[in-house]
């Protein structure tokens, strides 16, 4: 979907169309930009921007607070249009997916065909624009998608993908962040042609278990299904505080209402985990993580409590001001019964000075 929340709000009210729309905190708050549409992108506005910086780049736009719920029920309108053309949907969020539409391109005559019937559906019953990418493989839709917005139609035949593949700027290619490309480049790979010369051993001397992977998105070779049930691999919450945080009382009272949520994630989906993850934001944006993976499982906002103070001793929580902290658990698996990890409360609690 093209600039999904901010287009949804657009949709919703008619006075925002054609103006810079900001969909996340306010300036003032220290929130962060959760989408923007294409009006505020020409100012140079992106997701995850601080707002107090959008805010100076694009001092014209129009602030708004996110409503997930609208969200959430244009994502199910638009899924119901996938349903009708898709064998398997494979989301990846509420405004992007995979669809494998393989036996519906036979009836129809090709997958483009498909997509633009898609294009057409989602707009006529939502009035939002979408686009699409088409391709063979996973990897080469993926990146297709993004090479024609917004409302547009990218094709990638499997005659043209390496031609494609080797001309194509590294920083475009789906699983290469901001540093890895630092890293590509520091080794002079710039492009699709770059990333094809190096031999499989060399890949691995230098990107290790990411090596399979970028050899073989170098040569157009994706073989991942459309997979329509996805594992969840985690389940986070986070929080950014309006002033900079050294207080740790304030910091503790958080995590605790952070572990709540984290709990009732967990209850719902009816799972435990066994890994635990604290996120801190220092005021000078530097990010510290800290995590600890344990022999039993654990659920309970208590027992998340009582493995977060040995991870805040290896921050400087308390001694640097903080702008956000996070946590996350992960190695999830379905709870087999009610049990609780076999962890002594009485011997830790959760006091202050435990960090």
């Amino acid at each position: 979907m093209d600039a999904f929340f901010a287009s949804v709000e657009q949709r919703d009210n008619p006075s925002l169309q054609g103006k810079p729309v900001i969909v996340g905190g306010q300036p003032n708050n220290r929130g962060v930009v959760a989408a923007c549409s294409y009006e505020a992108r020409q100012f140079g506005v992106h997701s995850a921007m601080p707002s107090g910086r959008a805010a100076k780049l694009c001092k014209h736009a129009v602030f708004i607070t996110p409503r997930f719920d609208a969200y959430r029920q244009a994502s199910a309108e638009i899924h119901k249009v996938f349903q009708q053309y898709a064998s398997d949907i494979e989301p990846l969020s509420l405004d992007e997916a995979y669809l494998d539409v393989t036996e519906k391109a036979q009836v129809l005559g090709s997958a483009t065909d498909v997509a633009q019937r898609i294009k057409k559906e989602i707009k006529a019953n939502t009035g939002l624009t979408a686009s699409a990418g088409v391709s063979f493989n996973k990897f080469l839709a993926k990146i297709a998608s993004d090479m024609d917005k917004p409302d547009g139609l990218f094709v990638i035949r499997p005659e043209n993908a390496q031609a494609f593949i080797e001309q194509l700027e590294i920083r475009k290619f789906f699983g290469v962040g901001k540093v890895t490309e630092k890293k590509m480049q520091r080794l002079g790979i710039y492009t699709g042609a770059d990333l094809k010369k190096l031999s499989k051993v060399k890949l691995q001397e230098y990107f290790g278990r990411s090596a399979d992977y970028y050899y073989n998105i170098a040569r157009g070779i994706d073989e991942r299904p459309v997979r329509t049930h996805r594992v969840r691999k985690s389940i986070g919450a986070e929080t950014t505080f309006e002033h900079d945080m050294l207080d740790k009382a304030a910091i503790w009272d958080t995590l605790q209402k952070l572990a709540e949520r984290v709990e009732k994630s967990l209850d719902s989906k009816r799972m435990v985990a066994r890994t635990i993850t604290l996120k801190v934001r220092y005021a000078d944006f530097t990010l510290n993580t800290r995590s600890q993976t344990h022999d039993s499982a654990f659920v309970t906002k208590d027992e998340m409590l009582v493995l977060l103070p040995p991870l805040l001793k290896k921050t400087d929580v308390g001694r640097r001001p903080i702008r956000l902290i996070g946590m996350s658990v992960s190695k999830l698996f379905e709870r087999q019964e009610k049990t609780t990890a076999d962890l002594s409360l009485k011997q830790s609690g959760h006091q202050l000075g435990l960090f």
